[in-house]
């Protein structure tokens, strides 16, 4: 499994792709940050974020994209940018039929460091060490990246089970009635 992970931001959106499945172990392909200048105008920051995820989408073929679910924070206008990246990020491959899966911070941070809470140093060594690197990605918005893809290949194949379970009980279950 091919997995393109955004950190979504409207000043640094990090990318990274890794490749493998469950309990094995796993390959970085490719690691970066698509970034846009503070003062440009917002339309024109979108518009470059679009074209950094589609180079990446374009170069690294990924079968899924993970992407950070925007969560509440105090900075309302922080929150709003990190939206407007995570859409554009979405609708990027969404374009390409590529399914999109969303995982919020502590979901990710619990899966590679096996703590909810742990902090951005925690979450970079836990990455280097999970895909043999010489060193964290830097910035952190790169290593975050990988670690959604990370979380995504661990964490699919309960989630799709789940999902086909589901599916089966609602077909099997009378008109009307659904889980």
């Amino acid at each position: 499994m091919r997995v393109l992970g955004v950190d979504p931001g409207l000043t640094r959106c990090g990318v990274g792709v890794v490749e493998g499945v469950a309990g094995r172990p796993l390959t970085m392909i490719g690691v970066g940050v698509v970034r846009t200048p503070v003062d440009a105008e917002l339309g024109q920051r979108l518009v470059a974020i679009e074209r950094g995820i589609e180079e990446w989408l374009e170069a690294h073929r990924p079968e899924f994209v993970a992407v950070e679910r925007v969560f509440s924070q105090h900075n309302v206008r922080t929150v709003m940018g990190t939206a407007q990246a995570s859409a554009v990020a979405m609708l990027c491959a969404a374009r390409r039929g590529i399914p999109v899966a969303l995982h919020t911070p502590s979901e990710v941070k619990a899966a590679v460091t096996g703590s909810g809470r742990a902090d951005k140093a925690q979450v970079g060594a836990m990455v280097t060490r999970l895909l043999r690197l010489s060193a964290p990605p830097n910035p952190a918005d790169a290593a975050d990246a990988l670690a959604l893809a990370i979380c995504h290949i661990w964490r699919a194949p309960a989630q799709n089970r789940l999902q086909q379970a589901v599916a089966l009980h609602n077909a099997k279950a009378p008109k009307g009635r659904t889980a």
